[in-house]
């Protein structure tokens, strides 16, 4: 019951932070602007210096095109939104005193984090399914109907790759109680991350992988990546466990 009483209060203060409402509109543009853009590249190009000359090289825009400039453009704007909305969730309760107050009423520590992260799992669920429902009438209308199933499961995916950075945003804000702070701290994570996965085999395990098996089954060549699911959910159970063992020990 009390866990029900935090998850409604971080989901009216994000609404009333407008931090819900720029997630939901980001995700909405770029699902809408992603096929379009995929289709107007060719002329876009021939805006350019010999322009002409370099749209004759490059291949008609397809339905693969959409389906990646998608996943390019939510993926990197939703990493940027999961740190910039999540960095101050914990942190900021904690400097100016709220955290303190809530946890008397009593209200265990676990839930008030399991809260947090129940809220921006919501959040980025709807944003993510939102975009994907543009992206899909989108490229229906430029380029021809996507695979229904197919689709929902490549945002299932995109989903579970955003959450985790949004786990390990939450959890640099459990650590310290300056914003800037946690938003360094995941900021590292993030680049530490990236350069694990560019290592050769390494990168198969990541989340990252997540992105190349959602690419896969949106152009009917998906390679499997249940690994990378598994590593996933346990770097987001991971960063709720740690952040609940340091939380637990801080003095408030």
């Amino acid at each position: 019951m009390m866990f029900l009483v935090a998850l409604r209060k971080e989901l009216l203060e994000q609404w009333r932070s407008y931090r819900m409402l720029v997630t939901l509109v980001l995700f909405i543009v770029m699902g809408l602007l992603s096929p379009l853009f995929a289709k107007l590249t060719p002329e876009i190009l021939r805006l350019l210096p010999q322009g002409e000359e370099i749209a004759k090289i490059v291949p008609p825009p397809s339905i693969a095109d959409a389906v990646a400039q998608y996943i390019k453009n939510i993926s990197q704007f939703g990493v940027i939104l999961a740190l910039v909305t999540a960095m101050g969730t914990v942190a900021q309760e904690k400097d100016k005193g709220t955290a303190a107050l809530m946890l008397v009423k009593p209200l265990p520590r676990g839930a008030f984090l399991g809260a947090k992260f129940a809220a921006f799992a919501t959040t980025f669920l709807i944003s993510t399914a939102l975009a994907g429902l543009a992206c899909y009438y989108y490229t229906l209308l430029l380029f021809e109907p996507l695979d229904l199933a197919e689709w929902l499961a490549l945002n299932g995916l995109m989903w579970l790759f955003l959450f985790v950075y949004v786990a390990l945003t939450i959890f640099c804000s459990t650590l310290t109680r300056s914003q800037a702070l946690a938003g360094g701290l995941a900021f590292g994570t993030l680049i530490l991350l990236s350069l694990l996965g560019s290592l050769p085999k390494v990168g198969e395990y990541l989340p990252g992988q997540l992105l190349a098996w959602g690419t896969g089954l949106a152009i009917a060549s998906a390679n499997p990546s249940w690994p990378a699911v598994w590593i996933s959910m346990g770097i987001i159970f991971v960063a709720f466990f740690g952040a609940w063992v340091i939380f637990e020990k801080q003095e408030l």
